[in-house]
């Protein structure tokens, strides 16, 4: 009869390396914080005075409206830019092309201030026939004012941008479903809207995110024809008292605060549109086997073994 075989002893693999890096990123982050806090040049005092000043918060205001609307511009925009360079018609498609090409190889100062001093191109705007007569006409500068003049130039830069992230979801799905589509005799736009578009959300929401998230602090920007946001509300302000650091902290912490809500309603949409995945499968089994974890281990060592 052959001997019985030893147990195998297991023995963990130490990772001397990840605990030494562990042990010198929390010394540096201690110096880092302690250094911050305990500086009295950053004036954490006059931070807190300032955090809830009426000029701030309308600064702020203003940068969550900018943000919104751009990106409302920027995302509609995008949608029509991707279907129209995924078109089989040479004329949108090179429309489209060229529309990307122009709005994401220029700076997007360069836009505001176009935007801005239009009227100095265009002194009158006006709708009629071509070689015509016009119908109606406007001036410029009552009509792109500094807000329009910033909505145009951070939505229509947007669209250039998303219009790449949609046509990368959109290509994402597999072509046979449009052709599964087409057979069955749905129309294109159909076809797009109840089975291309749902699908190419799992991949175009991320990006959107990201770009919400840069967007809100794009809009800083606009600084540079002077309507009034956050950054040039403290602007103002430490112009007039030169607490300049301070007031700089100010705007940074409204906006970590503001990127760090972005984040967490980023993830609940991203967690949303990944049910029916493989990753979303996987986190929800995880999730149930921890309960039944929990439920299991509370029938066994919880008061009286009864189950919960």
């Amino acid at each position: 009869m052959a001997p019985e075989a030893a147990p195998i002893r297991a023995v963990p693999v130490r990772h001397y390396g990840r605990w030494a890096a562990g042990v010198v990123i929390l010394f540096l982050a201690f110096i880092v914080v302690r250094s911050v806090v305990t500086n009295s040049n950053l004036q954490w005092d006059v931070v807190g005075e300032y955090l809830f000043d009426d000029r701030i918060l309308r600064g702020l205001q203003n940068t969550l409206i900018l943000t919104g609307i751009s990106m409302v511009i920027g995302v509609v925009g995008g949608i029509l830019l991707a279907v129209m360079r995924l078109s089989p018609n040479p004329l949108m498609s090179g429309a489209a092309g060229i529309y990307i090409w122009l709005f994401r190889g220029t700076p997007l100062i360069t836009q505001l201030l176009v935007w801005n001093y239009l009227a100095a191109a265009y002194p009158r705007v006006g709708l009629g026939i071509p070689f015509g007569p016009e119908f109606v006409s406007w001036n410029t500068n009552n009509l792109i004012n500094l807000f329009a003049a910033s909505l145009l130039g951070l939505g229509l830069n947007e669209a250039a941008y998303m219009a790449e992230i949609v046509r990368g979801g959109i290509a994402s799905v597999d072509s046979g479903q449009l052709e599964a589509a087409s057979a069955l005799g749905m129309k294109r736009t159909t076809t797009l809207r109840r089975i291309i578009l749902p699908q190419a959300m799992r991949v175009i929401i991320p990006p959107t995110g990201n770009e919400t998230i840069a967007m809100l602090k794009t809009t800083s920007l606009v600084v540079v024809i002077g309507y009034f946001e956050l950054m040039v509300s403290v602007q103002q302000i430490y112009a007039q008292n030169y607490k300049i650091i301070p007031l700089l902290l100010t705007a940074g912490v409204w906006y970590l605060f503001m990127t760090s809500i972005l984040t967490l309603i980023q993830m609940q949409i991203e967690k949303h549109f990944s049910r029916g995945t493989s990753r979303g499968v996987a986190n929800q089994a995880k999730w149930r086997s921890r309960m039944l974890g929990f439920r299991f281990g509370a029938g066994r060592g919880g008061a009286g073994g009864a189950t919960a």
